[in-house]
Order: C-alpha cells, then sequence, then structure tokens
C-alpha cells in the first residue's frame, strides 16, 4: 500500500515536471521566460522545452497589431483657437522583451507620447491649416514617435487623425462668421444688380433719347423736302406754308376726335381761310 502511494506521487511528479517543461505557444503570441528571475529567452509559436522549476513563463506577449485609442485633448493653435483632437495608433511589437523590459507600460508610453507630440505640432499651424491638412500632421507625427518606440521594440505601422474640430465656442464664432459672410455676399450681389439695372435703364433712356433726336431730324428734312416739293410745284406763293399747316391741322383734330376722352370737336366752317390766317399771322410776326 505504502509502495503503491509513492508511486503514484513519482507519476504525478513525473506529469506535472513534463508539464513545465513543455510549452506550447500559440501563433500570435511570442513568451518571454525567466530563468531564476533573469530573462532568458523568448518563445516561439509551437512546441519549446525549459527546464522545469527553474525557468518560468513571466510575460504573454502578442504580436498581432495592436490598435490604441488616443484619448480627445484640448490643443492651441498658433493663432491662439482651441481645437479638440484625438488619433488612433496601430503598432506592432516585434520584440517582445524590449517592450516589456524597457517601459513600465509601453501602451500608456505610445499614448502620452502621441498626445505631446499632437499638441507641438498642431500648436505650429493655423486654425485653418491644421483643419484642412490632416495628411501632413499624420505625416509628422509618425515621423516624431517612430524612432522613440523604436527603442521599445515597437515598430508604428500607422497613425491616423481621427477628429480635429474647433472647440463649441469657436464653432458659434465660426458659423456666426459664415452667416455675416454669406449676408456680405448677397448685399453686394444685390447692390451689384440694383447697379446695373440703373445702368441698363439709363443705356435705354439715352438710346431712346438718341432715336428721338434723330426721328426729329428725319421728320425736320421730311418737312424740307416736302416744302421744297410744294414750292417747286406752286411756285413763290404762300400756299406751301398753308398746305402744310392746314394739313397739320386736320391731323391734330382728326387725332383728337379718335381720342377716348373726346366728346364733341368743333371744326371751323372755313379751313382753309382760318389755316391763312394762322399764316398770315406768322407771316406778320
Amino acid at each position: 500500500m505504502e509502495f503503491s502511494f509513492i508511486l503514484l506521487v513519482l507519476v504525478a511528479l513525473v506529469v506535472v515536471t513534463i508539464f513545465k517543461g513543455v510549452r506550447i505557444v500559440p501563433q500570435g503570441y511570442k513568451w518571454i521566460v525567466q530563468r531564476l528571475g533573469k530573462y532568458q529567452k523568448t518563445l516561439e509559436p509551437g512546441l519549446n522545452i525549459v527546464i522545469p522549476y527553474i525557468d518560468d513563463v513571466a510575460y504573454k506577449v502578442t504580436t498581432k497589431d495592436i490598435v490604441l485609442d488616443i484619448p480627445s485633448q484640448d490643443v492651441i493653435t498658433r493663432d491662439n483657437v482651441v481645437i479638440i483632437a484625438n488619433a488612433v495608433a496601430y503598432i506592432n511589437i516585434v520584440q517582445p522583451e524590449r517592450a516589456v523590459y524597457g517601459i513600465e507600460d509601453y501602451e500608456l508610453g505610445i499614448r502620452n507620447l502621441v498626445q505631446t507630440s499632437l499638441r507641438s505640432i498642431v500648436g505650429e499651424m493655423n486654425l485653418d491649416d491644421a483643419l484642412s491638412n490632416r495628411d501632413q500632421i499624420k505625416a509628422e507625427l509618425k515621423a516624431a514617435i517612430s524612432n522613440d518606440i523604436a527603442d521599445w521594440g515597437i515598430t508604428l505601422k500607422t497613425v491616423e487623425i481621427q477628429d480635429i474640430n474647433p472647440s463649441s465656442t469657436m464653432q458659434m464664432a465660426m458659423e456666426e462668421q459664415a452667416a455675416a459672410e454669406r449676408q456680405r455676399r448677397a448685399t453686394v450681389t444685390r447692390a451689384d444688380g440694383q447697379k446695373q439695372a440703373a445702368i441698363l435703364e439709363a443705356d435705354g433712356r439715352l438710346e431712346a433719347s438718341r432715336r428721338d433726336a434723330e426721328a426729329q431730324v428725319v421728320l425736320a428734312k421730311g418737312s424740307e423736302e416736302s416744302i421744297r416739293l410744294i414750292t417747286n410745284a406752286v411756285g413763290e406763293e404762300e400756299m406751301p406754308i398753308i398746305y402744310l399747316l392746314g394739313e397739320k391741322y386736320i391731323k391734330a383734330m382728326r387725332d383728337m376726335a379718335e381720342s377716348d376722352n373726346a366728346k364733341t370737336v368743333v371744326l371751323p366752317a372755313d379751313i382753309l381761310n382760318t389755316v391763312k390766317g394762322l399764316a398770315g399771322d406768322k407771316f406778320k410776326a
């Protein structure tokens, strides 16, 4: 009975020893082995043999890409405008032993490094440049922190600017400024339209006056030609003038008769003598 117990203990001890001496590392991880508290080696994915009871797996580090969310923070631009910016960093641990022994908390260190570098980069830019040049900020940010985290055995795959927006107070000011600018443009456009309309109206009046003047000249020339022709026809008598005046008198009477406001039209019994009288008075004058 006692022998069986001892044998059972020995078997259990062998099983535990084998279990402690054989390490199976899953894909996507690397394990850090310490021997008596000191770094010994890094176990790769697969089957690995260690010394039982002496070697110990101290850290299990992933080799997959890690996504680090960088919290939002207030950043002051060169023109003293407060904006809110946050980012996200993609890292990969290529040397696990340096990541665990080189820094106490590499995730916290990278977050603080990205935040301070982001404040420094944006602080040298104006508001408009910071809002429109995300690619430039991204490139400068990656260059600023890549060398530092390389000392920790970590590679920065990329860093992206998630949001970079003015503060709520600044957004209200920008909206008011944009509204004022739109109002100014509308006022300028309306004034330009009124100016163009006034110019076109003046041009129209000028052209109408020019045409009226040309018409008066044409009519005068026509009257002159009519008088000349009538004079040539009837000789040097007063009849040409009487004829033209009579013609205009009759036309005026006809226009009055055709007018909507005309109710009664009085015609002289002797139109010819009336015209002669008018002509005679003109000649006497």
